[in-house]
């Protein structure tokens, strides 16, 4: 089978394995609400990739603006947004640590410190298959960044999967585990590594 064929019947099955039973369609202030209502979250991810392989990982959030991305081996791999840079760091690139803007990025919409997804052209989709509500927002001054995709299950409401679709026309897909809301997480762990000292590459 094609890989990216087998990296979405993947993500099919591992998302399905852990829905609840139908529920309502979501709206957009619940989901905003719900966004809101944590500052600190930890837990695993698994990731498809644009060319249908598969990471898995760690991902620790800190609203407003920082994200972690920890991967497993065999990658060679850490994704840090401090709040204003995305570093990516690839242990197998000759190139140093690269970094871009975070407001450039979709994920910044779910990183804000406010998230208001009812305000005017941000969500250009919003629908439900009876289990999951899927929202699909842009920065509405800037759609040409991209837009990200998100998936949401009821009762308690819950993010379960997100979708980024990038300004290069590439799709990422990453499906969430069980997240722990409220943990402590020093702001050190958000310090993208060679950023700022020489070593890497900020685009703007």
């Amino acid at each position: 089978m094609h890989p990216i064929k087998t990296a979405a019947a993947a993500v099919t099955l591992l998302l399905a394995a852990s829905l609840p039973a139908a529920a309502e369609k979501l709206s957009l202030a619940e989901v905003s609400r719900y966004l809101n209502s944590f500052q600190t979250a930890s837990g695993a991810f698994t990731q498809i990739n644009d060319d249908g392989t598969i990471s898995e990982g760690r991902i620790l959030i800190k609203r407003p603006g920082r994200v972690r991305f920890e991967y497993k081996p065999p990658e060679e791999m850490l994704v840090v947004a401090d709040g204003d840079t995305v570093g990516i760091i690839d242990g197998k690139s000759n190139e140093g640590p690269q970094g871009y803007p975070l407001n450039r990025t979709p994920l910044s919409i779910i990183l804000a410190r406010n998230v208001d997804l009812t305000r005017a052209r941000m969500v250009t989709g919003h629908s439900s298959d009876g289990t999951t509500t899927t929202v699909r927002a842009q920065d509405p001054e800037n759609p040409d960044y991209g837009s990200i995709e998100l998936v949401f299950t009821a009762n308690p409401t819950e993010l379960r999967q997100w979708v980024i679709n990038d300004s290069g026309g590439s799709r990422t897909t990453v499906v969430l585990g069980d997240l722990t809301t409220g943990v402590s997480i020093p702001n050190e762990t958000f310090v993208i590594p060679g950023i700022g000292t020489g070593e890497g590459r900020v685009e703007r």
